[in-house]
């Protein structure tokens, strides 16, 4: 990880055409903006951190009854469909 000391005003470029400012420190806050392509994803890591987590307790939690939901379907597609 890379470590460097800004001062309110001052940047930082990543490739070149991202810029990270800080903008703003109040107390324990730092108040960053970030200037990139519009196609660049910007996410907050925690926000990510909670989709990922709950993606994988949802897959847990309905393995066998997605399965289950898959069989049942095509049972009943090929019963729709026999003469």
């Amino acid at each position: 990880m890379l470590v460097l000391t800004r001062r309110i005003g001052e940047s930082v470029r990543i490739d070149g055409d991202i810029e990270v400012t800080l903008l703003d420190i109040k107390g324990d806050s730092v108040r960053i903006g970030v200037n990139a392509p519009r196609e660049t994803r910007i996410q907050r890591s925690e926000i990510v951190d909670a989709v990922v987590a709950e993606n994988v307790s949802a897959a847990a939690d309905s393995g066998a009854d997605a399965e289950r939901a898959i069989f049942e379907a095509l049972a009943k597609r090929r019963e729709s469909q026999e003469p």
